[in-house]
């Protein structure tokens, strides 16, 4: 380095030091009332009472790593599970795969009192990963269906796709162990049927939603199982709740760990508000916990794509669950040691104290989101130019519902806080709160005190003043 370089760099520093002497500190939290803003509202915000979340969490001590590692390593085993590779050969190849999972949800399915019904759901689908034809293609399906008859047609999804892919992802005769991707998406959607359906036989708890875990296939080949999965559930009727795709979940090489999991979610094209992915983020991050979750504001990883995308896409609200820091070494790769370095997804690097814990967050998401009210609609601000925000919204009636919180946060706030309480749907009105400082939304609460996914306000639109005609 050139003395000339060494004297720019140092005062690029100077400068550097003096421009963050001069903004002073930054506040630790964004929630934090900056001193010299005025009070919002004046005369203090409304107190409500919090409800208690749905007691009989999910307990992390009752998930079933060793089941988990036992459906992996079936999974496995099948050699490859390439989307392309065999539907019918027992020993390698996809059916091979499609049938440990079968076989696995039926053994839970016995436990359930007979409320858990797996369906094998065949079809077709072409990309360009099928060389422009038309393949074969199978989804596997385990479905608990709701027990409160306004709800049971709400479905709530959590899905791994069960194919894998060598390095070519069209090489049908190489090795795709694919327990990572995504043989372990599909152990944490199995045990969540586990925890969920077992809680809910002999009398147990029961949902008001219905839930569907699921494992899909055609992912590496375009995301074409749960392309199709979009149509099925609406052509069965079924309006979704929340899709919430696992892939990917199961190493955390890095030192400390288990780690949080990483929870990707799309903004959408709404403007000033939020899309419905955002929300169930939101909401999943409320269930768990910040310590367990790590909220990514970004659709999928960069470049990356999911299952969760084709409801996303459909305006849905869907999330995609990956590892903190992915190895790609271990990834979409066929197995082969070049230089000292081992490639292939294999069993060896997975973590399953990590993927207990994925599994378990998983669970108890799906558990309150199925146990919630509706999410009410036309949630409307109103009031601007005035000193006080109108919320309103709309809900149909609900024996179990206790009422609703109206939310708001500081714009460039990630989360949601509750402002205010209200027991009947209509217009609330925030007294000295301006329109113009913060966003707001409305989310409905049970007795139970299972909280629907928020609703944001749609902004009122005033259109803009038409210049007055010249005279000619």
């Amino acid at each position: 380095m050139t003395n000339q370089k060494k004297t720019v760099g140092k005062r690029m520093v100077e400068v550097a030091l003096l421009a963050l002497l001069a903004v002073g500190p930054i506040p630790a939290s964004a929630q934090q009332v900056a001193p010299r803003d005025p009070a919002e509202p004046a005369q203090g915000k409304p107190q409500p009472k919090i409800l208690a979340r749905p007691a009989g969490p999910a307990a992390r001590a009752s998930v079933d790593e060793k089941s988990m590692r036992a459906l992996i390593g079936k999974l496995v085993a099948c050699g490859t599970r390439l989307t392309l590779s065999s539907w019918d050969d027992p020993k390698r190849g996809i059916g091979c795969g499609r049938d440990a999972i079968v076989a696995r949800l039926n053994e839970i399915a016995k436990d359930s009192g007979g409320k858990l019904q797996v369906v094998v759901d065949k079809f077709e689908s072409t990309s360009e990963r099928t060389s422009g034809k038309p393949i074969p293609l199978e989804n596997v399906y385990a479905i608990l269906p709701g027990t409160d008859p306004k709800l049971a047609k709400t479905i709530f999804i959590v899905s791994g796709h069960f194919d894998s892919r060598p390095s070519n992802v069209m090489d049908t005769q190489a090795d795709a162990p694919g327990a990572d991707d995504d043989a372990s998406g599909v152990a944490v959607s199995v045990e969540c049927a586990r925890l969920l359906s077992k809680a809910g036989a002999k009398g147990g708890a029961s949902y008001r939603a219905t839930i569907l875990f699921a494992a899909v296939s055609g992912e590496e080949q375009g995301l074409l199982g749960s392309t199709h999965l979009v149509d099925w559930v609406k052509q069965q009727g079924y309006t979704v709740g929340g899709m919430l795709d696992d892939d990917i979940v199961g190493a955390d090489p890095v030192a400390g760990a288990p780690h949080r999991v990483r929870l990707f979610s799309g903004n959408g094209e709404i403007d000033d508000a939020d899309s419905p992915s955002r929300e169930l983020a939101r909401g999943i991050e409320e269930i768990d916990g910040r310590g367990a979750i790590r909220m990514i504001f970004r659709v999928d990883r960069y470049g990356r794509g999911g299952d969760h995308y084709p409801f996303y896409k459909a305006g849905l609200p869907a999330v995609r669950f990956t590892e903190p820091l992915e190895d790609y070494n271990h990834q979409h790769q066929t197995p082969r040691t070049e230089n000292g370095i081992e490639y292939g997804d294999f069993e060896k690097y997975l973590n399953f104290t990590f993927m207990g814990d994925v599994a378990r967050n998983n669970a108890e998401a799906l558990r309150q989101l199925a146990l919630a009210p509706t999410p009410p609609t036309g949630a409307k601000l109103t009031g601007a130019v005035t000193p006080d925000a109108k919320v309103s919204w709309l809900a149909e009636e609900d024996a179990e519902r206790s009422g609703f919180e109206i939310l708001w946060r500081e714009t460039s706030e990630p989360r949601w806080a509750v402002y205010d309480f209200a027991a009947a749907p209509g217009e609330t009105v925030l007294k000295g709160v301006s329109t113009d400082n913060h966003f707001f939304a409305v989310r409905a609460v049970g007795k139970n005190g299972a909280r629907s996914i928020a609703v944001p306000t749609e902004l009122e639109r005033r259109p803009p003043p038409q210049p007055t005609p010249t005279k000619q």
